[in-house]
């Protein structure tokens, strides 16, 4: 550093601060050894405020605008130091700038599930996340609480701070609440803003810090709950299952007969969901007295039921049954019944099913 260099700054004669970041919080001007000049003109830029600390203690506190720096305006300072009488030499204090325009786009979240007793599920787990903006409103709570002697504070270092503050009054809300948590989507903005209410009586006093914007983006229960859920939604979607267990037999046996080599196991997955749905609806379920299979209604035309393992399933048409045999889960010994029949009787001794069992499974190999 030359001596022209030196001259000029051994005295400070601008106090400002150019804050190129988003998440800047307080920054402390860089006086190192240097004074600050009789006179020198502060600058604080909209969305600043700036303060004088002499010694340890937080003096004055500017306003956006630009001032001139003497007894008349830092009249905390000059009874720190002394001055009874105004100064007119340069002098040495720090200046911390303090942004007081909101940090947007903070993010919360629950480290750990939330035990609550909920009114429908019982003992359940909860998480939540969510985003909120902070802003200084304070700077001598903030500079005495938070910032000490360090020459920069970033939004991120105070963030732990306020999960901990977010989460905790999270947990003591839901507990007051008591709402079912199928419930808790519907009062989001609701739950927001009371949240947000309970972190700024925390922090303002204390720290110095305002939550202008809080917001829940989600709460959620775990995977398993999830999927339990899902399962139930959809059997509420399909409505009437036994109509939905034979439209699944249907489409089996029709993909059977496309694909009569590799088709059995749509079928066997047919005839099972139709079978267990059939055991769910019996008496005594899965634990009950065995129940003869009911009576089908008489429907007109050609329909089939087909009875395995004890249970009845279809109505089929010819063409179904065709497939059936074709795939291999209908033969000659088992029982059918149709309404112009007097009861079960094997396939094989039905006048209108002989041919279907007489026909070769396989075609015949092609001439030479």
């Amino acid at each position: 550093m030359g001596l022209f260099d030196k001259l000029r700054n051994e005295f400070i004669d601008i106090v400002e601060w150019l804050d190129d970041s988003r998440s800047t919080l307080v920054w402390r001007f860089p006086r190192y050894q240097n004074e600050i000049k009789q006179g020198a003109q502060l600058i604080v830029r909209p969305g600043q405020l700036a303060a004088f600390v002499h010694r340890g203690q937080v003096a004055d506190i500017f306003e956006p605008g630009t001032h001139t720096l003497n007894t008349q305006n830092l009249p905390i300072l000059s009874t720190l130091a002394g001055w009874k009488y105004g100064f007119n030499s340069p002098f040495r204090s720090e200046v911390y700038f303090v942004s007081t325009r909101q940090i947007t786009d903070l993010k919360w979240g629950t480290p750990n599930p939330i035990m609550l007793r909920d009114p429908e599920f019982g003992p359940i787990r909860l998480r939540a996340f969510g985003t909120y903006a902070m802003k200084a409103v304070d700077p001598k709570a903030l500079l005495t609480e938070l910032v000490g002697t360090d020459g920069e504070v970033q939004a991120d270092e105070i963030s732990e701070l306020m999960r901990s503050i977010i989460t905790e009054a999270f947990a003591d809300m839901l507990g007051e609440k008591q709402i079912a948590a199928l419930d808790l989507a519907s009062h989001y903005r609701e739950f927001s803003e009371e949240l947000r209410k309970y972190v700024n009586q925390k922090i303002d006093d204390e720290y110095g810090l305002e939550v202008p914007q809080l917001f829940i983006v989600n709460i959620s229960l775990p995977e398993a709950v999830e999927k339990a859920l899902d399962t139930r939604t959809s059997m509420g979607v399909v409505g009437d299952m036994q109509k939905y267990q034979q439209y699944q037999m249907g489409t089996a046996i029709g993909d059977a007969g496309k694909n009569p080599g590799g088709g059995s196991s749509g079928l066997d997955l047919g005839l099972g969901l139709a079978m267990a749905g059939r055991m769910m609806n019996m008496p005594g379920g899965f634990g009950g007295a065995p129940v003869g299979p009911p009576a089908p209604p008489p429907l007109p035309g050609s329909q089939w039921h087909i009875a395995m393992n004890g249970q009845t399933t279809g109505p089929f048409n010819v063409d179904q049954v065709q497939q059936g045999v074709a795939a291999g889960q209908v033969n000659a010994q088992t029982l059918m019944w149709a309404p112009h029949l007097s009861g079960w009787t094997a396939a094989g001794q039905i006048p209108e099913l002989r041919a279907v069992f007489s026909r070769p499974a396989t075609p015949p190999p092609p001439p030479a």
